[in-house]
């Protein structure tokens, strides 16, 4: 996988056109590439207005909790709140955490820098 061309990435809220994209949107795009899946778009999802914790935990009955595998979501907690996702990719034989912000943009960090930014994270899939 070639994670630097989700480098162009453009945050927006809501966005689920490539390039411009929220947590959400990106997580769609990686496992769109990756020939995973559809899963629902939720244009409307929003972290600002609590519509993409509500969506993501009616979600997440649908999926299978794992442990961290290519193209699983990685839910991201703030106390019991889903305040944002992110999507395990292997960025050069490590399992990572791709992921978009309205503050730094694209980043590809191990997974357990995840685990010090939030109260609690966790991984699903589909399959």
């Amino acid at each position: 996988m070639n994670i630097e061309k989700y480098l162009e990435g453009v945050w927006t809220e809501g966005g689920r056109d490539w390039p411009n994209v929220d947590c959400y949107g990106i997580v769609l795009k990686v496992r769109k590439d990756l020939g995973l899946p559809d899963w629902p778009e939720w244009g409307h999802a929003k972290r600002s207005d609590g519509t993409m914790h509500q969506s993501g935990m009616e979600f997440k009955t649908k999926l299978r909790k794992c442990e961290p595998e290519v193209g699983a979501i990685i839910g991201c907690y703030s106390g019991s709140f889903l305040t944002h996702v992110a999507v395990v990719v292997d960025d050069h034989g490590i399992l990572s955490a791709l992921e978009i912000t309205g503050r730094s943009g694209v980043n590809c960090r191990p997974i357990s820098r995840l685990n010090r930014i939030f109260t609690k994270i966790e991984f699903y899939n589909d399959n």
